[in-house]
């Protein structure tokens, strides 16, 4: 495939993450085995082939639907069409998944920034004791007290 290929882009628009690639290479292989570089940069060169590949039948089998935005069904039509039939129950598993955790994430951020777990008082408490608790592992477990502890502390001891 010719750098330019890619309408527009560079053969380093187009490429995937080299540390990721190689991590997902490595996970997929047993630990004594082991893949020379040239190998690694082949094999990314067929993953950016390949989602090239399936990213434009995805896209003329959006267009003969008359559609403007490829869906997930476009891309695993695309898969029968191109040959692909066997992963397609795979892929689609792993799309689920994907939706699940996507709104898992977005139910714990919306829980999270919603607040209504703890009261601004008691947030300011928490906040307090984790300052506390860092100050206690900075000054190597020896909790040193603030100034407002001092005050404290002095008008219990005046009493």
């Amino acid at each position: 495939m010719d750098p330019m290929d890619i309408v527009g882009k560079s053969k380093e628009d187009a490429s995937l993450p080299k540390a990721t690639m190689t991590k997902i290479i490595k996970e997929m292989l047993p630990a004594d085995v082991r893949v020379a570089r040239d190998a690694q940069d082949l094999l990314i060169e067929c993953c950016v082939e390949f989602i090239n590949l399936i990213s434009s039948e995805s896209n003329e089998v959006c267009n003969k639907e008359d559609k403007r935005t490829i869906a997930p069904e476009h891309v695993l039509k695309a898969l029968q069409v191109l040959g692909f039939g066997e992963y397609v129950e795979e892929v689609y598993a792993a799309y689920e998944q994907h939706k699940y955790e996507t709104m898992q994430d977005s139910q714990r951020s919306v829980k999270m920034n919603s607040g209504a777990e703890m009261t601004e008082e008691e947030a300011a408490a928490e906040q307090q004791r984790m300052f506390a608790e860092a100050r206690a592992r900075m000054n190597g477990g020896v909790s040193v007290p603030q100034p407002d502890q001092l005050d404290t502390q002095q008008s219990n001891l005046q009493s």
